[in-house]
């Protein structure tokens, strides 16, 4: 065996997405790419802002030796301050520079937050549907991630959520804009967990942090906005990229930033800062930090993405799928017309559709449709859509 037995079962539990996305490329060579509908990957399909390449090409054209060096390993001093700012208009609290370490994309700062904050057993409450790989980051650093459903429009159930704290609950890790459903969780539902891990924190005698994942915050539809997650409770940190908002996923660029009123902030601050060193991150890239320090607050065309929305969801309400329109995020989290989700998505294969089972969301009976794709690949698939629901009518 050439691998470790810990990765080979990891690698065959590997992700649902990876593997539709891998089928999809073999479909496409099988009958041409114009022919196969793939909404298994959410990699944003919009460009960056016009913004985006004038800054990158300046920034480029004048920037000398020293700004390729290593800087400070939580960032450019500058960029930190950039975003102090920006964070401070919008969670509506006064985040200083200090209060934040720039990251290799959301996933590094899930991954140095997690580092710094568990013993080997710790547990890590997460409501479901969620991200695919939360649980892999939890077991990265010794953690027990603890699912817990959510309400059946995937709003938080706050009861759930109570019952599953014990005293080896360490962290909370909440993503809203929601991946893979879209919701967004109101700011009476995040006052109320801020007063239940207060309450828990006292019982247990640990603080339990809440970390907030964040990389669709600016991704949000019909007048909806994403509360303030530092307003809702103080031991709690963001993490966060640029990678869908600015539409550069590759560029693997992000932070984390702890609540500045957290009680042991500069011990967490000075954590975090070691354990993106130590994971071998070192620090995030210097050229993206310099871009990004001049776009705070902008994205791509968040209409375009709502067009896209309301084109599936019609197309999909027409064919009888029940659905929760979602509000944020580029992902819709249909119920499949049968229990199992996973034959629901294989059926869908079969007219060439691509999307994720549910299950690999922990949430059973219902698919992931990234809707971030060409106008042409919602319109063509739909006819598909609805073949298949007939099938079960």
């Amino acid at each position: 065996m050439s691998v470790s037995k810990k990765i080979k079962s990891t690698m065959e539990k590997s992700s649902w997405i990876r593997k539709m996305f891998e089928e999809g490329a073999r479909l496409k060579a099988e009958h041409g790419a114009d022919k196969v509908f793939d909404f298994s990957l959410g990699n944003p399909n919009l460009p960056p802002p016009e913004k985006f390449n004038e800054v990158l090409r300046d920034i480029v054209s004048t920037c000398g030796l020293g700004d390729h060096c290593y800087m400070p390993q939580s960032g450019f001093p500058q960029v930190c301050d950039s975003i102090g700012d920006h964070l401070t208009r919008e969670q509506g609290v006064a985040v200083d520079a200090k209060d934040v370490i720039m990251t290799c994309g959301a996933a590094g700062a899930l991954n140095v937050i997690l580092k710094a904050l568990l013993d080997t057993g710790d547990e890590v409450v997460v409501p479901t549907p969620c991200f695919v790989e939360y649980r892999f980051y939890v077991d990265n650093h010794g953690g027990n991630i603890q699912m817990v459903p959510t309400h059946p429009d995937f709003t938080l159930d706050l009861d759930a959520m109570a019952a599953a704290i014990t005293p080896r609950t360490k962290v909370v890790l909440i993503n809203s804009p929601n991946n893979p459903t879209g919701q967004i969780y109101s700011a009476e539902s995040l006052s109320r967990l801020g007063s239940l891990l207060q309450a828990k924190s006292a019982e247990t005698g640990r603080t339990i942090y809440l970390i907030s994942d964040e990389p669709y915050r600016k991704i949000v539809y019909d007048d909806h906005t994403v509360p303030s997650i530092f307003q809702a409770y103080k031991e709690s940190i963001i993490a966060t990229s640029y990678s869908k908002d600015l539409s550069i996923p590759g560029e693997r660029i992000g932070f984390a930033a702890v609540n500045p009123d957290a009680t042991y902030k500069s011990e967490l601050i000075a954590g975090m800062t070691l354990t993106n060193r130590i994971l071998g991150y070192v620090n995030a890239p210097a050229l993206m930090q310099r871009v990004i320090a001049c776009l705070q607050g902008m994205s791509v065309d968040i209409g375009e993405y709502r067009r896209k929305r309301d084109l599936l969801c019609d197309g999909l309400r027409d064919a009888g799928y029940d659905f929760v329109v979602p509000p944020g995020a580029f992902y819709l989290f249909p119920r499949s017309p049968i229990d199992d989700d996973v034959a629901f998505a294989q059926e869908l294969v079969k007219e060439l559709i691509l999307v994720v089972p549910g299950s690999g969301f922990a949430g059973p009976g219902h698919f992931r449709i990234a809707f971030c794709v060409n106008d042409d690949t919602i319109v063509n698939a739909l006819p598909g859509f609805k073949r298949a629901m007939q099938k079960y009518r």
